[in-house]
């Protein structure tokens, strides 16, 4: 979290690279690197989905949101204001939680806890599982002494001690150099992990020092959990994301926010070298994602209201080896504070508000594509200078997308063996020549990919 208000006390989306895992886990190990961030859906409709659709699709990781008990409130930045660390909050209690851990790991899906440990909560009251508390006591948990001194809102990013010391938007901010604070957040990250959780994305991490940290995670029982945090790039800013590549990926803000310029006042051909040869993280310790929960809302960058233009961000974004994809699956909201329908019960995708981006036929058919393509090079590029691009991925796969107003009818060069793919974005089959080469017929706003493995339709 950076500077924003209290309605944008967030979680922001999770990720991770696309490399084999060091120590440190700078990539989700395992094949299929990426992650479904299914935003305040309760436990239970978590699970079902692990079954049902992610499982299936090829969905390496679920992100599901804090699971503590937090403050009272329908908004959805209750969930950033944990008042103790019991599995008691509005999506579901600790028999939920470990059904869900359980569901998903049986259909192969790994699960990531969004881990609020920079601070507590900004008031008093009385938590989502009956705890009272004030702002910087929580019986039975920290007591005023745990806490840093400053308790003035943070006003200056040029300054490291601000930025880490004082409180993101009022919320009362844990001393965690220590030693009482950092045993007892790994205990709450242990009692996840005994529960089966894979990783942890740790919310506002820029605002915890990044030797805090590696403390923290030094004391898990298991050391090499998956770790990805959120630190937002700042041009200038005292803290910086490179400082927390050590303990595991960190999430590109800055991926973000380029893509949603390059798609709507750019040109597609600036997308020839994205990632590090713009200045990014490397690839190996990068969380990508064309939103999250924080981005639709301050409109920073793309979100579900630009239909066609943001599913091919995604479709890009899966096909292009940067970085490891969060896919953000949130719901529809006028209001910026509002929570979740149902009190995060899904029904059904794509009822009663919720838009399941993870589910929309384009993205999810691009998850495959990833899981067959990894490793794979970008060849043979091809763009018209303005909004139309291609690229391969080595002999493994191809991508096409027509972002300009009119259709494209082309033959494109490809590295792939002779024979009749499925496009998974139509749904039909494409032919490719003994040459590499195939013709298609791409409508404004559609995309093609093929892929080895897929053939039929």
């Amino acid at each position: 979290m950076a500077r924003r208000t209290l309605a944008g006390i967030a979680a922001l989306a999770a990720a991770s690279a696309v490399m084999t895992p060091t120590v440190a886990e700078a990539s989700p190990p395992g094949s299929k690197d990426v992650t479904a961030v299914l935003f305040e859906w309760n436990f239970a409709s978590v699970a079902r989905e692990c079954a049902t659709t992610l499982g299936p699709a090829g969905y390496g990781y679920v992100q599901v949101s804090p699971p503590a008990e937090h403050i009272q409130g329908s908004q959805w930045w209750t969930s950033y204001q944990p008042v103790s660390y019991r599995i008691a909050g509005r999506l579901g209690d600790r028999s939920a939680f470990k059904n869900m851990v359980d569901t998903c790991h049986a259909a192969g899906v790994k699960v990531v806890a969004d881990t609020v440990i920079n601070h507590m909560s900004a008031g008093n009251g009385t938590g989502t599982g009956g705890s009272s508390y004030t702002k910087y006591a929580y019986p039975g948990l920290y007591s005023s002494y745990d806490f840093d001194n400053c308790t003035s809102e943070i006003n200056n990013y040029g300054d490291r001690w601000n930025v880490q010391n004082c409180e993101l938007v009022g919320l009362a901010d844990l001393d965690t150099g220590e030693e009482y604070v950092r045993k007892t957040v790994a205990g709450y990250m242990n009692d996840l992990l005994s529960l089966g959780v894979d990783g942890f994305r740790i919310d506002a991490a820029k605002h915890i020092p990044a030797a805090d940290l590696a403390d923290i995670k030094s004391r898990l029982t298991n050391p090499s959990a998956y770790w990805k945090q959120e630190v937002i790039f700042g041009a200038g800013e005292a803290v910086q994301p490179t400082e927390y590549t050590g303990a595991g990926d960190v999430q590109e803000f800055r991926y973000a926010y380029d893509l949603k310029r390059v798609f709507n006042n750019e040109n597609l051909a600036y997308l020839k070298n994205y990632g590090e040869g713009w200045g990014y993280l490397n690839s190996g310790s990068a969380g990508v994602f064309v939103d999250n929960h924080d981005t639709e809302r301050n409109g920073s960058t793309l979100s579900y209201k630009d239909n066609a233009t943001y599913t091919l961000a995604n479709v890009f974004m899966l096909a292009w080896p940067y970085g490891a994809p969060d896919i953000n699956s949130g719901y529809e909201f006028t209001d910026h504070d509002a929570g979740p329908p149902n009190g995060g019960r899904v029904d059904a995708c794509w009822q009663s508000g919720w838009k399941c981006q993870h589910n929309w036929p384009e993205i999810r058919s691009m998850v495959g594509f990833r899981n067959a393509t990894r490793g794979q090079a970008v060849t043979n590029w091809w763009d018209n200078g303005g909004d139309a691009i291609a690229f391969g991925r080595g002999g493994k796969g191809f991508v096409a997308i027509n972002h300009e107003s009119g259709s494209l009818t082309r033959t494109y060069q490809t590295s792939l063996p002779a024979g009749t793919y499925c496009d998974v974005q139509s749904n039909k089959p494409v032919t490719v020549d003994g040459s590499g080469r195939l013709t298609a017929t791409l409508g404004s706003n559609t995309a093609l990919a093929v892929y080895a493995g897929r053939s039929g339709c």
